[in-house]
C-alpha cells in the first residue's frame, strides 16, 4: 500500500465514507495472492463452553443378560451395548453445540475415539427454504409450520442475502475442521446456488497448499422441469470433499462397482486404452466410481429399497453409504451437524460407525429419534451389535448464555431485562406492588417463571396466596419448565378455591428480538397425559389413557378472511381443523383429531426413574473437568411405542416389568405429540 492509498483511506474514514473494496483488501492483505473477504466476515469463532444436558437415553433391549455375568463385555447376548461410547443425537443451535464440542469435556471423549474421521453435512442451501413439515390424519395432511426458532435461525442465515450465509457457514466450518481428526473428511452438500462460494471458504479455512480438496462429485437425478423453463433443467446437486491433511482414508474396494460389458470386452480383447498401460495390468473386480453418482431422489423415487421417513430434505441412503464406506472404518466415529431426518447417523449405524448427530428443528430431532430406534430393533432382530444413544440439549445452559450475552453477565440487570424481555413477548404490561406477578394481559395476571430452574408446586402456592389476598381470580404462569409434580388435579384445586392458574411454555424464540418486535413468539398451554397403572405381583403394566392439549398455530378469524374457494387444514385450540369454503362464501370445520390418541406420535416409560443421576462434566478455573449432578435424573427409555408411514398404530398398553425387589418406585412417562413436543409425568408406585 502506498502513500497515496494510506492518505486516501484516512480522509474517507474521517468523513465517514465507506471504503471502496480494493482498499478493504489493502488493509488486511500480508503475502496472500488472493483474500477472501465479505461484510462481516469474522476471524474470531465462538468458543464458548457450555454443559450439555441429558433428556432421555434409549437402548431398545429392555433387559440387561450379561455374557456369564461378566462386567467386563462390552456387548450382552443379543448385541446391547453395555459399556464404551454412546451416541449422540443433540438438540440445538450446532454454533454453541460445536464450540461446547471442541473446547469442552466432551472433546476428550472425542479424541479417546480417535477424533471425527468423517463429517458429513447437509447445510440449508436453497434462500427459499421451507423447513415446515406435514402431519398426516384423518386421511388429510396438515401444514406444521416452522418453529419461529427455525424462522430465526434462517433470518440469521438469509438476513443479509450471501453475506450473513457466509458468516454463518465459515463459523461453523471452522469449529468442524477443528474437531476433525488429521487423516479425517469432510464432505459439504450444495447445489448450482452456493457451490462456488462454499469452495472458496472451505479453500480458506482448510488450504490447497497440500491439495486438501479431493473431489467436486455430482450427484444427479431425474425429474420433469417446471413449467415455462428458459434454462436447462437444473438436476444435481454438489457434494465437495475435502481432507485435513495430505494422510487421508479411502476404502476403494468398499465402493467398487461392476465394469460395464463394453469394458470387460474391450480388456479381453487388449484394447488397454490410456487406463490400461502396462501389458501385465489386470482388470480389478470393479472400478472405483466416477465422481458422478446417479442415484434417484429419496422421497420420490425409493428405488434402493429403503423406506423414507418423508422428510423434506432427506436425501437417498445409498448417497451416504457410498460416503461412510469410502471414508471410514468400522468403529469410527462420524458426524452430521445438520443432521434432518437422521439418515447419516442410521446409514453410520448399520454400518457398524459411532455418530454424533445435530440438528436445530424439534421435529427433526424426534423423526431421527424414532428411525434410529428401528434401526436399533432391525439390527437386534438380525442378531447383530449396536450401541445406545442419549438424546442431549444444551438446556438452561444455553438461556444462560443468551441473557449472559444480553447483559454482559450482570446480575440485576439480568433479572429485570429477562422479566421485561418474556413480557413484551407475551405482549404483557409489566406491574408493580406485587411480590409473585410481574405484568397483566387481558384482565389476567402474569408471572414469569424463573430462567435457570423449573417452575415449582411452592410457587404456584406463593401465587395463589398473593391473589387471594388481592382477590385476584386470573393468573397466567409462564416457565421454561414446570415440576413434574403440578397435575391437572393441583391446578384444579386451586381454581376451586377461587384462582384459576394457567401453565404455558416459554419458547426459546423469546431471545430474539426481532421475532418479538414482530409478535411472532408463541407461548403455548401445559399439556397433560393420563395413566392407570396394573400392578400383579412384582409386574407393573402402564396403560396411556388420555393426553389434553390446548395448541394454536393460526388465528383462525384471519384464516378464514383469507380463504378463497377450496380448503385448508389448520390447528386450532386442541384440535385439527379442516376448513372447507364454498363458492357460496360458507365455511365448514370438521375435527380430524377425533380422538385424544390421534394428538399422540409417540410414547416412552422408564420404569425406575431416580435410579441413575444425571452428572455432567464441566470445566473448573484450573481448567479441569469435574462431575456435577444436577438435581435430576436421567430417563433411561426401557420401552416405548411410535407411529411410522408403515405402521401408523400405537400400543396404549406398556409391556409388564418386573421389579426384582419390593419397594416405592417413581415411574416416569413421556409422551411425544405430533408437532415434537415433549409431555411427562411422574408416577409413584408400590410394589409388595
Amino acid at each position: 500500500m502506498n502513500e497515496s492509498d494510506k492518505n486516501k483511506i484516512i480522509e474517507l474514514i474521517k468523513a465517514g465514507e465507506k471504503l471502496p473494496k480494493e482498499f478493504i483488501y489493502k488493509l488486511f492483505t500480508d503475502e496472500e495472492d488472493v483474500f477472501l473477504f465479505w461484510n462481516g466476515r469474522k476471524e474470531d469463532v465462538t468458543n464458548v463452553t457450555l454443559p450439555f444436558h441429558s433428556i432421555e437415553h434409549i437402548d431398545e433391549p429392555r433387559k440387561e443378560n450379561k455374557k456369564g455375568g461378566d462386567a467386563l463385555e462390552m456387548f450382552d447376548t443379543r448385541g446391547r451395548q453395555l459399556q464404551g461410547w454412546t451416541n449422540k443425537l443433540i438438540w440445538g443451535d450446532n454454533k454453541l453445540i460445536l464450540s461446547s464440542l471442541a473446547n469442552g469435556p466432551m472433546r476428550e471423549e472425542i479424541e479417546k475415539e480417535g477424533g471425527l474421521k468423517l463429517i458429513y453435512i447437509d447445510p440449508p442451501f436453497a434462500v427459499g427454504a421451507d423447513f415446515g413439515f406435514n402431519i398426516e390424519i384423518g386421511g388429510e395432511t396438515a401444514e406444521k409450520k416452522q418453529s419461529v426458532i427455525e424462522e430465526i435461525a434462517y433470518r440469521d442465515t438469509w438476513g443479509k442475502g450471501i453475506s450473513s450465509y457466509l458468516t454463518m457457514m465459515y463459523e461453523r466450518l471452522k469449529l468442524m475442521h477443528n474437531l476433525l481428526a488429521e487423516d479425517g473428511s469432510i464432505y459439504v452438500h450444495c447445489d448450482w446456488r452456493m457451490t462456488a462460494y462454499l469452495r472458496l471458504i472451505l479453500n480458506d479455512i482448510i488450504g490447497v497448499s497440500i491439495e486438501n480438496f479431493r473431489n467436486e462429485i455430482i450427484w444427479c437425478y431425474q425429474g420433469p422441469g417446471s413449467p415455462g423453463m428458459k434454462q436447462f433443467n437444473r438436476k444435481h446437486d454438489n457434494i465437495l470433499w475435502y481432507t485435513k491433511s495430505d494422510k487421508w482414508l479411502f476404502n476403494d474396494n468398499d465402493i467398487r462397482m461392476a465394469h460395464s460389458e463394453k469394458t470387460k470386452e474391450n480388456f479381453k480383447d487388449g484394447l488397454r486404452g490410456s487406463g490400461f498401460i502396462a501389458d501385465n495390468y489386470e482388470l480389478n473386480e470393479g472400478k472405483i466410481p466416477e465422481d458422478w453418482w446417479e442415484m434417484a431422489i429419496a422421497q420420490r423415487f425409493p428405488n434402493d429399497g429403503i423406506k423414507r421417513t418423508g422428510y423434506p430434505t432427506e436425501k437417498p441412503w445409498a448417497l451416504l453409504e457410498r460416503i461412510i464406506k469410502a471414508s471410514s472404518n468400522a468403529g469410527d466415529l462420524i458426524a452430521d451437524f445438520f443432521c434432518g431426518s437422521g439418515t447419516t447417523a442410521a446409514v453410520a449405524e448399520k454400518l457398524g460407525r459411532k455418530w454424533i448427530t445435530t440438528d436445530l428443528g424439534r421435529f427433526a430431532i424426534h423423526t431421527t429419534r424414532k428411525r434410529l430406534i428401528g434401526v436399533q430393533r432391525e439390527l437386534q432382530a438380525s442378531g447383530k451389535d449396536f450401541r445406545a444413544f442419549e438424546l442431549l440439549n444444551l438446556g438452561k445452559y444455553e438461556r444462560q448464555f443468551f441473557m449472559d450475552d444480553l447483559t454482559n453477565g450482570k446480575r440485576k440487570a439480568k433479572e429485570d431485562l429477562y422479566v421485561n424481555l418474556i413480557l413484551e413477548a407475551y405482549k404483557a404490561k409489566r406491574i408493580t406492588g406485587c411480590e409473585t406477578l410481574h405484568g397483566s394481559k387481558a384482565g389476567r395476571f402474569v408471572n414469569v417463571g424463573p430462567l435457570d430452574v423449573p417452575v415449582t408446586q411452592s410457587r404456584l402456592l406463593d401465587i395463589f396466596e398473593e391473589c387471594k389476598q388481592k382477590l385476584y381470580t386470573q393468573v397466567d404462569v409462564l416457565g421454561f419448565e414446570f415440576e413434574m409434580g403440578l397435575t391437572p388435579q393441583f391446578i384444579q384445586e386451586l381454581r376451586e378455591k377461587g384462582v384459576s392458574i394457567t401453565l404455558k411454555y416459554i419458547p426459546k424464540d423469546v431471545f430474539d428480538k426481532r421475532a418479538v418486535e414482530k409478535g411472532q413468539v408463541k407461548f403455548y398451554d401445559v399439556a397433560y397425559l393420563n395413566t392407570k397403572e396394573k400392578i400383579k405381583g412384582k409386574t407393573l403394566t402402564i396403560e396411556l389413557t388420555d393426553f389434553v392439549t390446548h395448541y394454536t398455530q393460526d388465528d383462525i378469524e384471519d384464516i378464514e378472511k383469507s380463504m378463497r374457494k377450496g380448503s385448508r387444514v389448520i390447528i386450532e385450540d386442541g384440535q385439527i381443523l379442516k376448513l372447507q369454503k364454498t363458492e357460496l362464501g360458507i365455511i365448514s370445520k370438521e375435527v380430524l383429531t377425533k380422538d385424544w390418541s390421534d394428538w399422540v406420535d409417540y410414547w416412552a416409560i422408564d420404569f425406575n426413574y431416580e435410579d441413575k443421576k444425571e452428572i455432567i462434566k464441566i470445566k473448573n478455573d484450573q481448567g479441569e473437568t469435574e462431575e456435577k449432578w444436577t438435581g435430576n435424573y436421567l430417563f433411561e427409555n426401557e420401552w416405548q411405542s411410535f407411529r411410522t408411514k408403515k405402521n401408523p398404530t400405537l400400543e396404549f398398553t406398556s409391556i409388564s416389568h418386573e421389579y426384582k425387589k419390593a419397594g416405592k418406585y417413581k415411574v416416569m412417562v413421556k409422551v411425544v405429540d405430533i408437532l415434537g413436543i415433549d409431555t411427562s409425568k411422574i408416577i409413584e408406585v408400590r410394589i409388595n
